[in-house]
């Protein structure tokens, strides 16, 4: 009797872990939806000033965040032990928005989505000196190979006209890789999400308020939607992430973080003619075959262990 109760429980938890998996997994590919479409109505706000992007972009999520702090009743306080890991978060994150909203307007979606997707493997590296953490041999060789198939989308030469766009990109995968293992280092503190949102997205905009107001571009009424449009689709991509990764270990659901790339060049393809080179192509084929490599490898391990 007693072995049948806990054959029934070891079921029923089994049953719950399966459906916060296929859970997490929706959620990840909505925020992944939310974040290609972010980049795509960037891309359709046309040639405003980078700055000026940005502060639409994130006065949207200042306020969506300000309003769940208002709702859950959280109070505007940040502890003093986690200061310095707020403000490091906010420059990275911040300039790595910067860096790939530039290249956003200058390289094809995909190709700006996939440098940016670059930010799993250099938050390997730099979870070395902030989280001390050691990475294995498999995160070595992943970030290495990750890097040669960046190559293949940059493609540094005297020739490439996009080059600087290119680099820029790589920016902000650095950027987001880096801002990602500060949000670590303040969850393991205990610091709510709200809180690290709205510190963010208000450090962004008082970052790129004085160019907004020196060098402000008169909008069209489209070109406005289009940035709000933006704000929207990365709260969407925001608050999907976060569900995510309370319904499921990162090390199952994040390979299906690499969607957005798909989505990100679907996008480009029917609405903005833009077809990925060949050499683009082995390099997304490079970076994601990689990536599902290390997520199969991680999963493996832990089911052993």
């Amino acid at each position: 009797m007693v072995n049948n109760s806990y054959k029934r429980k070891k079921h029923y938890m089994k049953e719950i872990r399966t459906n916060n998996h296929v859970k997490g997994i929706m959620y990840i590919i909505a925020a992944a939806i939310g974040f290609s479409f972010m980049t795509f109505f960037v891309k359709l706000s046309g040639d405003l000033p980078t700055m000026q992007k940005v502060f639409f972009r994130n006065a949207v999520a200042l306020v969506i965040a300000a309003l769940t702090m208002i709702k859950n009743k959280d109070r505007f306080y940040v502890a003093k032990g986690n200061r310095f890991d707020i403000l490091m978060r906010c420059v990275f994150g911040t300039s790595g928005v910067i860096a790939n909203f530039y290249a956003i307007g200058r390289l094809d979606l995909s190709d700006a989505n996939m440098l940016n997707k670059l930010s799993p493997f250099f938050a390997i590296i730099l979870s070395i000196p902030i989280l001390k953490e050691k990475p294995t041999k498999t995160d070595v060789w992943a970030t290495i190979i990750a890097f040669i198939g960046a190559l293949f989308i940059i493609r540094p030469s005297g020739t490439n006209l996009q080059l600087i766009p290119a680099l820029s990109g790589l920016y902000g995968g650095f950027g987001a890789g880096t801002a990602y293992v500060f949000v670590r280092k303040l969850g393991k503190k205990g610091e709510k999400t709200a809180i690290i949102v709205l510190c963010f997205s208000l450090f962004s905009c008082l970052v790129s308020l004085p160019a907004l107001i020196f060098d402000y571009h008169h909008m069209e009424p489209k070109q406005l939607i289009f940035l709000i449009l933006a704000g929207l689709s990365a709260a969407v991509g925001q608050f999907g992430i976060t569900s995510a990764y309370k319904c499921a270990p990162a090390k199952d659901i994040s390979v299906f973080d690499y969607t957005q790339v798909l989505f990100a060049a679907l996008w480009g393809i029917l609405f903005l003619g833009e077809i990925p080179v060949t050499l683009s192509i082995i390099g997304y084929i490079i970076i994601i075959g990689v990536a599902v490599f290390r997520w199969h490898k991680a999963r493996k391990e832990s089911n052993l262990q």
